[in-house]
């Protein structure tokens, strides 16, 4: 059993990812002031809603320098869906500038035809190369998605999977050292994202 920190920040999907991390047997710490985070081994930033007002939530709780660091530590960190959009330097959601722990954007969702928006429902993963949630041969990845904008990174190699979105594919995962985040919820994702979050447990040092 780990500790694990879950940011509230007032956008996140708190109640899910706690609920889904007990499950497993993961002792949470909601974490509004770093002093709060001492204990855990691992912190996760969760995410539902719009990229301004997230952010101003996140400057307002002051936790960014924080945040900032512990990634820089290289300790274990989840985003989860706006937890990953966050984490670029800007988005064409709003006028706030991003975390920019990763350099890039998030753009509005291609208007493609027969393809809505937002893009919900389950969608297969795609892996673009190796990783530590699931292997390049494994075909039940099938993960719940909602959104309306989707990460470009200026270093692509840091893409860990895709999902297909009519004749484009989208960033579905990040993975860069300690720093996991993914487009998709986990958390709302069944036995394969009980898969998911076990594997990025065990990861856990």
């Amino acid at each position: 059993m780990h500790k694990i920190g879950l940011i509230d920040y007032g956008m996140g999907n708190i109640h899910s990812v706690t609920k889904s991390l007990e499950s497993l047997g993961e002792e949470i710490i909601l974490i509004k002031n770093f002093n709060d985070s001492k204990l855990c081994k691992a912190i996760i930033l969760p995410g539902v809603g719009a990229f301004d007002p997230a952010m101003n939530n996140l400057i307002n709780t002051d936790l960014i320098t924080d945040l900032k660091n512990w990634i820089k530590s290289g300790k274990s960190f989840l985003g989860i869906c706006l937890g990953l959009q966050l984490l670029f330097e800007s988005s064409d959601e709003g006028k706030v500038q991003g975390l920019g722990i990763i350099k890039g954007k998030i753009q509005k969702l291609p208007n493609i035809v027969n393809q809505r928006i937002p893009h919900m429902g389950w969608c297969q993963l795609l892996p673009t190369k190796k990783n530590t949630l699931f292997g390049i041969e494994e075909l039940n990845n099938w993960v719940y998605f909602v959104h309306s904008y989707h990460a470009i990174p200026d270093d692509l190699n840091i893409i860990a999977a895709q999902v297909d979105y009519g004749s484009e594919k989208l960033t579905a995962m990040i993975e860069n050292d300690n720093l996991l985040a993914c487009q998709f919820h986990p958390e709302k994702s069944g036995k394969t994202g009980e898969k998911l979050l076990k594997r990025w447990l065990s990861n856990i040092q």
